[in-house]
């Protein structure tokens, strides 16, 4: 049965005035802001009306040189993931000490609630998306962000068995009582709450606390302050999200990032207005509505459930039932988020043919957020100390790594839109990629030079295996909507 949201048909005009894309002018004008305010950025983005757009180098690069450090418009930890690692809800940074990341990791254990699940090759490297990372700014782009590759060991020798501590000292790691050794060579910034009092969302500072609650939060927090239509639908949302994708979890950033936009451009505009102020909200509802939606209106969409990759294990011959389904479960979440945190004004936001199309730019889009512990870096610091300080540093902390066993080593994982990454193009023979360097200790999407670039190039990166033989990575890169014409598909082809 056909899936019908009502207010696709009621408010169709407005639909289609949020779907058609920016003049060129105004896109250019929203990228150059975006790059500039990019420290230290030397790359320049184009329109090609044939191929969407494409970063370009505005200087020589050298092989291995930082090209983007891109900060997110939108991303989240994902739900499993929460339970190893505490970080900052907004930047992603680890947050505490060393001492609360270990000792609330083996509380979860021991109740049987961590995700378990690590770097079993050897390196916090090649997380993949489960959402299908990909595109570029218009059907072409991004890879699996990898990090510290070959250059970091989370284990060594063969899988520990798990040996567990008592409660009472998992404890006194928890609440500060126990410190250990050289731990103050890895301190983090302390724990800030969510000033809504959802003790869900926790950050680094007040700085990205603040930030967080004018830009999502304060719409999308299940405290006692928080501004949803009701807290407890706004519950259920998340739990639907959870069970199911937490993409829709970003899916609701971005429609409560547009609906505070749009209600502090009405207040500044209103502050201006005397009288008549309904008159006002007549001429410049829509307008107002356009500008807060311009962040999302760049970004290449389609609808979800048209462009998800249909799955191994669903029969060709089941892909329009499959697809029916992935319609309908976004039909799902959306009621329960319109239920949470409708706003009459912004009511298009809430159609499903908007839904579908944020879900879907993020689909093609994503790129895989992930944060290196400082757990790891702290069990590798005592193993490389000089004898006899590395001996005496392991009576202490050995206990807690063969409580830890092989997960010891567990990174920040989840999911993130990056505005300037996603308008890199796709080749097979890249000449750039997502990667982690040693400093890189938050969200933020780094990029750095395979190869050198000159000054004009296109910075291109890879969002499939580049190894695969070509047939493969056709079929793949079909999934994003186009077909690769780099010169090594057209050599090999």
């Amino acid at each position: 049965m056909e899936v019908v949201c009502p207010i696709d048909e009621k408010c169709a005009p407005e639909i289609a005035a949020l779907l058609q894309p920016p003049p060129p002018r105004e896109i250019q004008d929203y990228l150059d802001q975006l790059l500039a305010s990019r420290e230290g950025c030397r790359l320049k983005v184009r329109q090609d009306g044939d191929f969407g757009k494409g970063v370009y180098a505005d200087v020589d690069f050298k092989e291995g040189e930082l090209l983007l450090r891109d900060q997110m418009l939108f991303g989240c930890q994902h739900p499993s993931n929460k339970i190893d690692c505490l970080v900052c809800s907004f930047c992603f940074r680890f947050i505490g000490t060393l001492e609360l990341q270990i000792g609330r990791r083996l509380f979860f254990q021991d109740l049987g609630l961590s995700s378990s699940h690590g770097c079993d090759t050897g390196s916090c490297s090649n997380v993949s998306n489960e959402h299908g990372a990909s595109d570029s700014s218009d059907g072409d782009n991004v890879t699996d962000e990898k990090i510290y590759e070959d250059s970091r060991t989370c284990a060594s020798g063969s899988k520990r068995a798990k040996v567990p501590l008592p409660k009472e000292i998992v404890e006194s790691l928890m609440n500060g009582e126990m410190v250990l050794p050289y731990s103050d060579k890895f301190s983090l910034p302390p724990v800030t709450p969510c000033s809504g009092g959802c003790q869900e969302a926790y950050y680094c500072s007040k700085a990205c606390a603040d930030a967080d609650w004018n830009s999502f939060h304060s719409l999308l927090c299940t405290g006692e302050k928080s501004e949803a239509f009701s807290t407890k639908a706004l519950l259920r949302f998340v739990q639907h999200a959870n069970e199911t994708n937490d993409i829709f979890i970003l899916a609701a950033k971005a429609i409560a990032y547009t609906i505070l936009r749009y209600r502090k451009s009405k207040a500044i505009l209103l502050s201006s207005y005397m009288k008549d102020t309904a008159h006002v909200m007549d001429n410049f509802h829509m307008p107002l509505l356009l500008e807060a939606w311009k962040p999302i209106s760049v970004g290449h969409k389609r609808r979800w459930w048209d462009c998800i990759a249909l799955p191994e294990d669903v029969d060709p011959s089941e892909e329009a039932v499959f697809r029916m389904q992935i319609k309908e479960l976004a039909f799902t979440s959306l009621q329960l988020l319109k239920a949470a945190i409708f706003d009459k004004e912004c009511e298009p936001l809430f159609s499903l043919d908007i839904y579908g199309q944020i879900i879907g730019m993020f689909e093609l889009n994503n790129l895989d957020l992930v944060v290196a512990s400082p757990v790891e870096d702290y069990f590798l610091y005592i193993d490389d100390l000089p004898s006899p300080e590395k001996e005496e540093a392991k009576k202490v902390s050995q206990p807690y790594l063969d409580a830890l066993g092989d997960e010891y080593a567990l990174c920040c994982e989840g999911t993130a839109f990056f505005p300037l990454q996603s308008c890199m193009n796709h080749s097979c023979h890249p000449n750039a990629k997502a990667f982690k360097r040693e400093e890189d200790r938050d969200g933020q999407a780094t990029i750095v030079a395979l190869k050198p670039i000159s000054k004009g190039e296109e910075v291109t990166i890879s969002y499939i295996e580049e190894d695969l033989p070509f047939e493969e990575r056709q079929a793949l890169l079909a999934d994003y909507g186009f077909s690769c014409k780099c010169v090594k598909c057209q050599e090999e082809s």
